[in-house]
């Protein structure tokens, strides 16, 4: 089915292409620059976002045929029914044509720092730029499905470093599982990928078992890096008859993921490999958010208010935090953001001098000099052309230095000062949920459920432009989100902190 959607935009700010109509310009009045110009573009066809159905893949005897869904709601499908279709339970069940516009925000011209147009960051063109718009698939439990819960076996794995809200994901996928559908055999697989084939036996999981685990913090199902043998896994998932997987993980384990569901389709299998994104960095792309990030940028401000007390109340004193992120800098931001006492952030995607007139160590001097006290936030991963380690772990990921212990010692050498380090690196991430968290991985555990049923794979779930999507895992993992040094998020942060540039 296709929907057509009709969008307002201003005639002098935005131009579209492809499949973009345009009224006749004999009905536009010339001497109001204020008329609207009106689009209609085509939800679906080129523009979407494809994602793999098990129709397209399976190769077994007969093609995935769909079914009724079991799924239900007491309040808003009740049991003693006929079919339940998308018509007759509109509120309950989502259409197969609804889409969610991908990038929100058509920019009026292509020197906009953060521009989507066509061209190329480097051209001025004040007449406006071309807005191709992308779509996305809207998750949500749909009217048919393709499995019959009474044959599904589910397997859950958690993979990569832990981040607040794991446990409220396996709670909601094996909730979802049980009582939305009615399935009676969920494996929980031990520490990882390995545990598909370590030796180690699956969990049983059920709606007592997953009760309270989302009051505790970490994995319940234990979490690890590397032992991505995907021949080894995809026997495993044949071998013990499972055919839905969920993986809980970030950019590392998606791209596992994708492989495990390749693999899959290449053997012709019914295996539905549906990922959920786990970072607290917050670097995985399409995403409004990944869940656990609110609650590591909450619990960071513990240890940037206790640095700022501390240095408050010493002579000429500084407080340096470290807080995670490898490679992105969006807790270490969004934490002087909300914190507000914070004179300096220093971040990987932006490169900076600790040395010179122009350096950090010169500008904490300053403060000192100023206010008689500095407090200083540095993600993990900024500054390693200082500091880098060399290598990479078990995951892939480049070994870090401590540039933490490297700026103390900087500024201990060169300034007068009395430093106070805080480096709260696990109490961010090990630790339950807060509220907002809690919310979001009920929503996508329940999503992922949906979306297995519905038949899909190689498929994560997300928040789209606030709304829940089904997402191709290759478009996700295609290289790891960053904070934009042009964007408007850290130029707010900058009329913050009052740093100059580092050079």
């Amino acid at each position: 089915t296709t929907t057509t959607t009709t969008t307002t935009t201003r005639r002098t700010r935005t131009r579209t292409r492809a499949t973009a109509t345009r009224v006749d310009e004999d009905d536009v009045d010339e001497d109001d620059e204020e008329d609207d110009a009106y689009y209609t573009w085509r939800v679906g066809g080129a523009n979407d976002l494809k994602i793999t159905h098990l129709r397209d893949v399976y190769r077994g005897d007969a093609p995935p045929r769909a079914r009724p869904s079991p799924f239900c709601t007491k309040s808003s499908c009740p049991l003693n029914v006929g079919p339940r279709t998308s018509l007759t339970f509109n509120s309950n069940f989502v259409s197969n044509s609804d889409r969610i516009l991908l990038n929100s925000v058509a920019y009026g011209s292509a020197a906009d720092p953060t521009q989507t147009c066509s061209l190329s960051s480097d051209v001025y063109d004040p007449s406006g730029c071309d807005y191709v718009p992308e779509w996305v698939v809207r998750a949500g439990p749909r009217a048919e499905v393709y499995f019959d819960p009474e044959e599904v076996h589910a397997a859950v794995v958690t993979c990569g470093g832990l981040c607040p809200g794991i446990n409220d994901v396996i709670r909601s996928l094996v909730n979802t599982l049980e009582v939305g559908y009615g399935v009676k055999k969920i494996s929980g697989v031990r520490y990882g990928f390995k545990g598909f084939f370590s030796g180690d036996e699956f969990m049983p999981l059920n709606r007592k078992v997953v009760r309270n685990i989302h009051n505790i913090g970490g994995s319940a199902l234990g979490s690890g890096r590397g032992g991505g043998d995907v021949e080894k896994i995809v026997e495993s998932i044949v071998n013990n008859g499972i055919n839905m997987v969920f993986v809980i993980g970030g950019n590392g384990t998606h791209a596992g993921a994708n492989a495990i569901s390749n693999e899959c389709a290449k053997r012709g299998v019914k295996v539905s490999v549906v990922g959920v994104p786990k970072t607290i960095d917050n670097d995985i792309l399409l995403l409004d958010k990944t869940f656990g990030f609110d609650t590591a940028v909450e619990e960071a401000q513990k240890a940037i208010q206790a640095a700022a007390i501390e240095a408050q109340s010493a002579y000429r004193g500084v407080g340096v935090v470290k807080l995670m992120g490898r490679q992105s800098g969006f807790i270490a931001m969004f934490a002087t953001l909300a914190n507000g006492q914070v004179d300096c952030c220093l971040i990987p995607e932006i490169s900076w001098a600790a040395h010179g007139p122009n350096g950090v160590v010169e500008y904490v001097r300053n403060m000192l000099d100023a206010q008689g006290h500095a407090v200083v936030v540095l993600a993990e991963g900024a500054g390693q052309e200082f500091v880098s380690a060399g290598g990479t772990d078990a995951g892939g990921n480049p070994k870090l230095g401590d540039i933490g212990q490297w700026f103390c010692k900087q500024l201990k050498a060169e300034i007068k000062c009395d430093v106070k380090y805080i480096d709260p690196t696990y109490m961010v991430r090990g630790c339950v949920a807060n509220a907002h968290d809690s919310i979001m991985c009920t929503v996508l555990g329940q999503n992922a459920v949906h979306g297995a049923f519905a038949g899909f794979t190689g498929i994560s779930v997300g928040s789209v432009s606030a709304h829940t999507a089904f997402l191709p895992i290759p478009r996700m993992i295609e290289r790891e989100r960053l904070v934009d040094p042009d964007g408007r998020m850290w130029h707010r942060t900058l009329a913050s902190t009052g740093q100059p540039d580092f050079f």
